[in-house]
């Protein structure tokens, strides 16, 4: 896919750039919202106390620290990321913790050498629908893997399933310009919202007892945290860098009133429609 100036690629560089620093600010915001996922994804990938898990795209580290949490004294939880900015807070947060099992690489999990049997088990947060070769990727983490060992990791399903996914951009086409329609096939967030595609990808590179499972977390927000979010990271975010302050004021007037109607009782109770799929190497 070719994209506009405007489109997010979620390449190395908009991880290291615009959309990890956002993340860098918005962690603890991004760890509350997530955290019923995370929780999910910890209790489907734990292979038991005191052994090695892998944590592909690890981001700030919340689900390598839970993992570590988990695992206990002589276990390890290794988080790989591409972003250096959000892997040196996910260090800080670890070394302020004081978990020692939890430890960080920079690199790209579909190139990366981590490593042959190593691991017991590897997880993924929202991680693996970037690769730029999603085959490659699989064989390359599975190579990681000791014989048998778990697969989990979240995804997310289909727009239609996270109907405010779309509202924010969809609030502003008449102040923006056109953006690009997405790719289904390409990187990006919805890259594995269809099921039979994710299976394909695991059974081509090798991994065998695929289950892919719906997974209905809530995410309740607030409209202020909610309506933040989608200014700051994916693509609204980068559509905004070419307009100037009074345009971005509009555009988050905008935002707010589309995404208004959803609170009730002060709260936004956002479902996120993910799967949630495990294997076995």
């Amino acid at each position: 896919m070719t994209a506009s100036p405007s489109a997010p690629t979620y390449s190395a560089a908009y991880w290291n750039q615009t959309g990890g620093q956002a993340w860098v600010e918005l962690q603890g915001l991004m760890d509350g919202l997530n955290k019923s996922i995370e929780e999910a994804l910890v209790d489907a990938a734990f292979p038991g106390a005191g052994k090695a898990v892998l944590d592909i795209g690890c981001g700030a580290g919340a689900t390598t620290l839970a993992m570590a949490r988990r695992l206990g004294r002589g276990g390890e939880s290794l988080g790989v990321d591409v972003s250096e900015a959000l892997l040196e807070l996910a260090q800080s947060r670890a070394e302020r913790e004081g978990l020692t099992g939890a430890h960080f690489a920079l690199g790209d999990a579909q190139t990366l050498d981590m490593g042959e049997h190593r691991f017991d088990a590897a997880m993924s947060r929202f991680g693996v629908m970037f690769f730029s070769d999603f085959d490659a990727a699989f064989i390359n983490i599975r190579r990681s893997m000791k014989p048998g060992g778990a697969l989990a990791f979240a995804c997310w399903r289909k727009p239609a399933d996270n109907p405010l996914a779309g509202a924010p951009m969809k609030a502003v086409a008449h102040l923006l310009p056109a953006q690009p329609a997405p790719d289904p096939d390409a990187p990006g967030r919805f890259a594995f919202a269809d099921a039979a595609r994710v299976r394909g990808i695991l059974e081509r590179s090798g991994w065998t007892q695929i289950a892919v499972e719906p997974l209905d977390a809530p995410t309740p927000i607030s409209l202020e945290d909610l309506t933040t979010l989608s200014l700051r990271m994916g693509p609204l975010a980068s559509a905004l860098r070419e307009q100037d302050e009074t345009m971005a004021a509009k555009v988050r007037e905008a935002v707010a009133a589309a995404l208004e109607p959803h609170v009730e009782d002060g709260i936004i109770p956002m479902v996120a429609g993910c799967w949630l799929v495990t294997a076995r190497a």
